[in-house]
């Protein structure tokens, strides 16, 4: 599952002692594992082996340039949202031709710069992008590979924020008028009709809702595959992984050991939908994010205070919701583990951050151990959606990130510096 796990009484990131790269970096602090990067994407490939297929991670997830260059080195193609990641694809050393561009805003320079660049589709949302598209690649001279987005209706059981493929959503075009989008789309010359696309939501723990999007696609991929030269069908992602109970389930044997908890795994999916898909003849895309890099990644932080009302007990730490919003934005759980084992009795806790927002938290009443000042705790499974959403809010400075191969770290994002946050900012005219 993930290099996380105690060696002795101290947290390890693979063979590195986190409280030594606390001492030598400081905190807040996340921590990246190369291995369990590099583990979850080979079992996911190994796992689709029997089908043509693409694995293009959703770089939204953690676009760090070195994680991105991890998984460029496996073979990865890439899922892009903005002009911005694509140039961070290309920077990190991916293949923009291994690359889609999905979003439901795609401007006409994002759109001119992807097909500059040559990527392997657009996952389109709408009709009118679809226009958009065909008119910016007719000014270029160029025919725009696209894939349009079905959304299949289908719940995917998770969190309002994070469900993307139901009626309710803004994302994709209806299951019942894609027949007649893709009749149209064909007749607009500057378009490559080279797929087609669906996604349905994130952090998804049962294969269950995949299942039943993919039962209700085929038909329909069937039916458009014969009319128009389609060359792949895009599943998306949602792959879910496990927050709680994350380091407990650490080791060599926790696929096995997941499995027969029932938690989704790259076998269990494959198992389910490779019979599914592969009778279709067409190349296969998936588009994961968290299940790559969430387990492969903890913030550390600093205990600054413990204090005890009537009520509570407040660990009040040195990084807050604008390090990592996830608590905050879906009251989600991480589990919380401080970096040296310590017994004796758990205490219900509140760890809160010092952000100036009663929503600065992450967690509430949870029995912890007990910590004092100086104390240092990780937050687990950070590493999706952890950094990417981090601001300066309160001109609060951006984390350092440190990646961990074997015995060896390095940091490849230094520490911001608090001056840089307001270095572009200058007074008006007027008040010079």
């Amino acid at each position: 599952m993930h290099e996380f796990r105690y060696v002795g009484n101290r947290l390890h990131c693979e063979r590195v002692a986190i409280d030594k790269l606390v001492q030598q970096h400081g905190t807040p602090l996340y921590v990246y594992s190369q291995s369990t990067v590099e583990d979850h994407y080979q079992k996911l490939d190994h796992a689709l082996a029997p089908l043509d297929h693409l694995i293009c991670f959703a770089m939204k997830a953690n676009s760090n340039q070195a994680v991105m260059r991890t998984l460029a080195d496996c073979g990865s193609g890439f899922d892009t949202v903005s002009e911005g990641e694509l140039r961070r694809v290309i920077a990190a050393g991916g293949d923009p031709r291994q690359c889609v561009f999905a979003g439901v805003g795609k401007t006409d320079h994002e759109i001119e710069y992807a097909l500059r660049k040559g990527i392997y589709s657009f996952n389109v949302e709408s009709e009118p992008e679809l226009v958009r598209i065909n008119h910016v690649a007719a000014r270029l001279g160029k025919i725009a590979p696209v894939a349009v987005r079905v959304n299949p209706n289908v719940d995917a059981g998770t969190h309002a924020k994070i469900t993307t493929g139901t009626y309710d959503n803004k994302f994709g075009i209806a299951f019942e008028q894609v027949a007649g989008v893709y009749a149209r789309a064909a007749k607009l010359k500057h378009l490559r009709l080279r797929g087609i696309q669906m996604h349905i939501g994130s952090q998804l723990t049962a294969v269950k809702p995949f299942e039943l999007a993919v039962r209700k696609m085929l038909p329909l991929v069937t039916r458009l595959a014969a009319k128009h030269p389609f060359e792949f069908f895009s599943i998306g992602g949602g792959l879910g992984i496990i927050y709680k109970t994350a380091l407990a389930s650490a080791g060599p044997d926790w696929w096995q050991t997941a499995a027969a908890r029932d938690i989704l795994t790259p076998a269990k999916y494959a198992d389910t939908l490779v019979p599914l898909l592969k009778p279709l003849g067409l190349r296969i895309l998936v588009e994961p994010g968290r299940f790559i890099v969430g387990n492969a990644g903890v913030l550390i932080t600093r205990v600054e205070y413990v204090k005890r009302t009537g009520k509570k007990n407040f660990v009040i730490v040195d990084a807050a919701m604008n390090d990592l919003i996830r608590p905050a934005f879906y009251d989600s759980f991480h589990e919380i583990v401080p970096l040296r084992k310590k017994g004796g009795a758990l205490v219900a806790s509140d760890v809160v951050g010092p952000v100036c927002e009663s929503g600065d938290y992450f967690c509430k009443d949870r029995p912890l151990p007990k910590v004092g000042e100086g104390d240092h705790l990780a937050l687990l499974s950070a590493g999706a959606y952890g950094f990417v959403m981090a601001s300066n809010y309160n001109t609060r400075a951006l984390a350092a990130e440190v990646l961990v191969k074997g015995n060896k770290s390095a940091v490849v994002r230094p520490r911001q510096a608090i001056e840089s946050i307001w270095a572009g900012e200058r007074p008006a005219p007027w008040q010079q």
